[in-house]
């Protein structure tokens, strides 16, 4: 009996040390606050056989991207310039590739500092979003044909690149 007791004493001693445990998970969704919209599709002018450029006085149309932020200094705009064609006759040559963004128009006036404040590196273009609401930026591009030489006929497509990055 003297042992059985000591077992039983042991036994209950040990119990509030047997512990069970159960993960509870959390999920949660989380929407972007900025949405990027095709305010103006971009169109190629051909001034010569071996420039294609979106410059309206060589008959192109300057693509623009509106951002649309609904909670301020929280996103950058990053938008990048056309650096190849995702479509294209088989070309002849390399091509040279220019291009540049800037602030097109704004919702707020407080987002004039945009175009001053832009970061530029490669092609790519930065812009801090600190003010709600909306803002369009246009994309001009332009590629040359290596040698001055003529670019084959048919259809020609780039992309700009447009992306909104959650500080």
């Amino acid at each position: 009996m003297e042992n059985s007791m000591k077992y039983l004493v042991i036994l209950l001693c040990a119990a509030p040390f047997a512990v069970s445990a159960v993960e509870v998970p959390i999920e949660g969704t989380v929407q972007s606050r900025c949405v990027i919209e095709t305010d103006t599709p971009g169109v190629y002018g051909n001034p010569n056989a071996y420039t294609l450029t979106t410059s309206p006085t060589d008959g192109g149309v300057v693509p623009i991207v509106r951002f649309d932020v609904t909670l301020a200094d929280a996103y950058k705009a990053k938008i990048t310039h056309p650096t190849s064609f995702s479509a294209s006759p088989t070309l002849n040559d390399t091509q040279t590739w220019t291009g540049s963004t800037e602030v097109s128009s704004m919702s707020d006036a407080g987002m004039s500092g945009y175009e001053a404040a832009k970061v530029e590196y490669g092609s790519s273009t930065e812009f801090d979003l600190t003010v709600a609401g909306s803002t369009w930026f246009k994309t001009s591009s332009s590629a040359t044909n290596g040698g001055d030489k003529a670019f084959p006929g048919g259809t020609y497509r780039a992309v700009v690149e447009a992306e909104c990055i959650a500080k």
